[in-house]
């Protein structure tokens, strides 16, 4: 389980900086993803793994996006911090796209949480917690409902 953190890690710092530079192709992706696994894990035997989760950010972001703005309404996009928005990517993806089976929700959102506490601000747990419970109670029919798309 350890390498499955350290894959979103990788992901997540990906994330970040194909975010930061502004480049959103997924060729550019992958060239950060391919040079992050060099450098923080070589020889990871859950590679395909990284690069499910990035395809799935990448495919899905439009979505994603929007359904962090409303979910988040008193923040809007570019407000938000990129380590934040990054890491509410990645947890939406995997909650949202992800085998349910291979990663539980509740996973997916202990994981995210985890993320923006190491790479976040003070209060980017409690944020990420929020955003991505409101997220979880949708799917669940309690609220409404958020779609994948």
């Amino acid at each position: 389980m350890a390498n499955r953190h350290l894959s979103r890690s990788i992901v997540m710092q990906s994330l970040y900086e194909w975010d930061f530079w502004g480049v959103f192709s997924q060729e550019r992706l992958k060239e950060i993803l391919d040079r992050n696994i060099g450098e923080f894990a070589p020889g990871i035997p859950e590679s395909a793994f990284i690069f499910s989760l990035a395809d799935q950010v990448f495919e899905h972001k439009s979505a994603i996006d929007t359904i962090i703005e409303k979910c988040a309404p008193e923040w809007p996009l570019a407000q938000i911090t990129i380590v934040d928005r990054n890491v509410l990517r990645l947890g939406i993806a995997e909650l949202l796209y992800g085998d349910k089976k291979e990663v539980p929700p509740k996973v997916a959102i202990n994981e995210a949480i985890e993320l923006a506490k190491t790479f976040g601000g003070e209060s980017s747990g409690r944020f990420i917690n929020g955003v991505l419970g409101t997220i979880y109670k949708e799917m669940n029919g309690m609220q409404g409902g958020i779609t994948a798309s």
